[in-house]
């Protein structure tokens, strides 16, 4: 081999080399650049199907929303909406068709709203051009919404909805709503003049995937209320809550909103907090609550109120005071609080008597008329409302837990507002030594049918011998509800049988004692969950007298062995009927007045001045 060829070889080695370091430093340059790219615009799109004079005047549009999504293909797609038109952009709605056009495919449609919010006086001219420009491009004008309410509080104009699709050209219309100047009733602060909202909403639909639309509603997942329609959580009671276009149609018992089809619901209510009570929840009416996407489809309205509802049955177990107050009035207090007057309650089950009884507590509740759900359904009424709520929030028994009001209420929170309601002129107990002279007041409370305590008169002997004036007093359903409320106030303790009627204690003025006899049987549980533990959260001083066998008339129905008498706990599991049917109904009282005498004295006692 000649030694030029191996010289030739070498320098064309050589040659090569320098060609690969060449291009190594090139790719490498380019690399570096486009790190330097991406991670100066993080928000840069590498490979859209927009041309690229497009997505260079998307970096000089700061004021454009860009919609990035991607194809059930994997393909990507961006499409522009115009917020807020730029100086010099004076073509905003060209641009807005041009870009809707080249994000079409045709699968199904799917809708989106994109809302502007301007300060009335403050918008600019830009903006007042382009919404010019929308109006003149539509053709037609919004037309005014069903029905205004006659609390005149909120005043509604329809939206119109501007549809791309293939077939047709890109139509924009625009909206202008302006919030009444006034003290909503749902405690919102009046807005001033120069705080008047004007809003220009434009609805548009995009022919494109369906995970498209998945998206788009996400992205307006801050503009619509996701919470669940209902709470089933409670061991009280089930209840709804939920705003938007709410409209009840009586005739069926429901309440349907109008949402986004994503939010497809239907819950089947019974508004009565006894839960779980078979019984008790069959004389309740249902309710239904449903959420549709089909406006069109919904039941339209009759009328329309501006305040929110507020919906509940009295059945169940009222005509009971207890139960009364219990699962009505204290839930009732504790969920409609807020609206500070500003309500609409709906009623179902509703007897004549008790709206007559519990009248004066549901006016301060409530600045309108109630609705008969029953009364409405038969006149076919459809009530429109901006929000509902199907049942009340109950917390134990007469008892509102402060940690758990959605208002930070609590148990004297509602005994104040019975006072008020009532015009009851005591909130403190008259006071041993407090120089008046007067004796202290106790009401003993008569019972008419079961658990009687036989020897009433020899119990009030020993209370007037301890210092007591001792007032005797039957309740009973259909006495009035003020009238009950000024005799109990007048008085500074309250003694009864375990029953209903210990619930008046609710009148007493905060610092007064409530004395409750529990009946034998193993009792002592349910009394204290009833009547003692809401006593203590009313701020009364309270005191359990158990009473033994001997006191107890079941001693002369059933032999001294029985199982009443040595394990009465273990008929607890017969169920409640049994209970209540053997060990409450079925047995009067005859008080051991030495056992209970200490018991009169600590009550006095109790009084004594501070």
């Amino acid at each position: 081999m000649k030694p030029g060829g191996s010289s030739g070889r070498l320098h064309a080695l050589r040659f090569e080399s320098q060609r690969f370091r060449l291009l190594t430093i090139v790719v490498g340059c380019f690399l570096i650049s486009l790190t330097f790219l991406l991670s100066s615009r993080p928000d840069a799109t590498v490979f859209s199907t927009l041309n690229p004079r497009e997505s260079l005047e998307d970096a000089r549009m700061p004021a454009m929303k860009m919609l990035h999504r991607s194809s059930s293909a994997g393909l990507t797609r961006d499409f522009h909406v115009d917020i807020l038109p730029q100086q010099g952009d004076r073509d905003t709605h060209a641009h807005l068709q041009q870009s809707v056009d080249q994000t079409a495919e045709k699968t199904e449609w799917v809708k989106d709203t994109v809302i502007i919010q301007e300060v009335a006086g403050e918008r600019s001219e830009e903006a007042e051009e382009a919404a010019e420009r929308v109006a003149a491009d539509s053709g037609d004008e919004a037309a005014p919404a069903v029905v205004a309410d006659e609390d005149n509080a909120v005043k509604t104009t329809a939206t119109v909805a501007t549809t791309a699709r293939p077939d047709q050209p890109l139509v924009e219309e625009k909206k202008k709503q302006q919030l009444p100047v006034k003290l909503q009733d749902a405690g919102e602060p009046a807005r001033t003049p120069e705080q008047t909202v004007t809003s220009l909403q434009l609805n548009f639909e995009i022919w494109a995937p369906t995970n498209v639309a998945d998206n788009v509603r996400a992205m307006n997942a801050d503009s619509v209320d996701r919470r669940p329609l209902c709470d089933f959580s409670d061991f009280r009671t089930d209840i709804c809550d939920f705003s938007g276009d709410v409209r009840m149609a009586a005739n069926t018992s429901e309440f349907v909103v109008v949402v986004d089809p994503a939010a497809v619901a239907s819950h089947k209510v019974r508004p009565y907090p006894r839960k779980g009570d078979a019984t008790c929840m069959g004389r309740v009416t249902e309710i239904t609550v449903r959420a549709t996407g089909d406006a069109a489809g919904a039941p339209r309205c009759t009328r329309a109120h501006g305040v929110p509802a507020v919906a509940f049955s009295i059945g169940g177990y009222t005509g009971n005071i207890f139960h009364d107050f219990s699962d009505v009035i204290v839930p009732l207090y504790n969920t409609v609080q807020r609206y500070r007057g500003g309500v609409q309650l709906v009623m179902a089950n509703v007897a004549s008597w008790w709206l007559v009884k519990y009248d004066k507590l549901l006016r301060e509740l409530s600045r309108h008329a109630p609705i008969d759900l029953a009364k409405a359904g038969a006149a076919g009424e459809v009530h429109c409302f901006p929000h509902a709520v199907v049942s009340l929030r109950a917390h134990r028994e007469l008892i509102i837990e402060r940690e758990r009001s959605l208002d930070g209420l609590a148990t004297p929170d509602f005994t104040r507002f019975l006072r008020r309601a009532l015009s009851l002129p005591r909130d403190a107990p008259t006071r041993l030594g407090d120089g008046t002279g007067r004796r202290p007041r106790l009401l003993v409370i008569s019972r008419g049918r079961t658990r009687l305590l036989l020897n009433l008169d020899a119990v009030v002997r020993a209370a007037e011998e301890v210092g007591f004036e001792v007032v005797v007093n039957e309740s009973d359903v259909g006495n009035s509800i003020e009238q009950v409320g000024k005799l109990i106030n007048s008085c500074d303790a309250l003694l009864g049988v375990h029953g209903a009627g210990l619930t008046n204690m609710m009148f007493l003025p905060p610092g007064a004692t409530m004395v409750q006899v529990v009946p034998w049987g193993g009792l002592q549980w349910i009394a204290r969950m009833d009547y003692g533990e809401p006593a203590a959260a009313m701020g009364l001083n309270y005191i359990q007298y158990e009473i033994a066998v001997a006191e107890s008339s079941l001693k002369d129905k059933y032999p001294a062995g029985d199982e009443i008498f040595t394990n009465p706990t273990g008929l607890h599991k017969r169920g409640f009927a049994f209970m209540k049917q053997t060990l409450m109904d079925g047995q009067d009282i005859t008080i051991d007045v030495t056992r209970f005498r200490p018991v009169l004295q600590q009550a006095l006692h109790n009084l004594a001045a501070k």
